[in-house]
């Protein structure tokens, strides 16, 4: 039984394991450094408009989603992008591609294209789609937002003093595996992440954060990017509630997500109102004001205010900025 085997003999598996997983799936955090792979030019979003397959004229957004080994999963929503058109329910397409020199080349049963340059052509075999999508890069509308008057600002670049474990990155960035010195209530919270590029790896192995609101709550912080949305991925709060849309950008694309948190209330040592929350991702609501009934696992209990909130580490080397706080009397 595996309770038998000696506790540094588990050590050491466990330690092996990590390192095979680090060696099969290298984490990029320079953008320099990932554009020496010729599919950071090709992963990304594409967005443009033509005849969908049900033969309506329409406009159309993809996600191409870098595999390794110059694969690619793609999706092709119709309406436009996740938060600029297409809405959960709404019709996609999903292919596979494939780089060969400078032409990537998409299949799915009955339909094909390709990708040259910073073009996506795709039609139909029974000739009744074809699409025309041109490589695009969004930019969260709350990007670099300044912090009003009366803010605190917990890290604008220049020092990571407010924060226990906090270190600074080789570009001035905040790495991830930090918990804010001071602790509060009530708030609305700004900061944004960049996740690294990672394209041999998979689900949460994916550059994996969190933002722990009231060192309790979880916010996913994950290369979701193209995927479905679950509670598990970006933007979800893992058990309790799935982003209404997917809004992750591309890896090591600057993203936001901006918070409106009220904290749970306790008298007497019991608690008689739960926490609340609202969020904003890249300027998109994925969470309409919601109650959080309890904790998400990982972190600490429910407890009373006021509490610090914490930016998981989780083995990646998630990057944070422009951290500031308002709070609410």
């Amino acid at each position: 039984m595996i309770r038998r085997i000696p506790q540094l003999f588990l050590s050491l598996l466990c330690c092996s394991f990590a390192c095979a997983a680090c060696a099969k799936n290298p984490e990029i955090t320079d953008p320099a450094e990932a554009a020496k792979d010729p599919s950071y030019a090709i992963q990304g979003e594409y967005a443009g408009q033509g005849v969908w397959i049900d033969g309506t004229e329409s406009k159309a957004g993809a996600q191409v989603i870098a595999q390794g080994d110059g694969k690619f999963n793609i999706v092709v929503t119709q309406g436009g992008l996740p938060g600029d058109g297409w809405k959960r329910g709404q019709s996609r397409i999903f292919l596979q591609g494939k780089r060969e020199a400078e032409v990537t080349t998409l299949t799915s049963q009955g339909i094909s294209g390709k990708i040259a340059g910073e073009l996506m052509t795709l039609a139909s075999a029974d000739g009744k789609a074809k699409l025309e999508l041109k490589r695009t890069v969004r930019h969260s509308p709350t990007e670099g937002a300044k912090a009003p008057e009366g803010a605190i600002v917990l890290f604008d670049g220049k020092t990571a003093e407010n924060f226990h474990h906090g270190t600074l990155t080789a570009d001035k960035n905040l790495l991830s595996e930090a918990t804010t010195k001071r602790k509060f209530g009530d708030y609305s919270l700004h900061l944004e992440f960049r996740l690294s590029y990672m394209p041999q790896a998979r689900g949460q192995g994916r550059s994996n954060s969190g933002v722990y609101l009231h060192d309790c709550y979880e916010t996913q912080v994950l290369d979701s990017f193209g995927l479905e949305g679950a509670d598990n991925e970006c933007g979800g709060f893992y058990q309790l509630r799935k982003p209404d849309v997917n809004m992750c950008f591309p890896p090591l694309t600057w993203q936001t997500y901006d918070f409106n948190f009220t904290a749970p209330k306790y008298q007497g040592g019991k608690k008689t109102a739960n926490a609340r929350v609202s969020v904003k991702h890249n300027g998109v609501e994925i969470h309409p004001e919601f109650e959080l009934a309890r904790n998400t696992p990982g972190r600490q209990g429910e407890a009373p205010a006021p509490r610090p909130f914490y930016l998981q580490g989780h083995g990646n080397k998630v990057a944070y900025r422009n951290i500031w706080l308002v709070e609410k009397k």
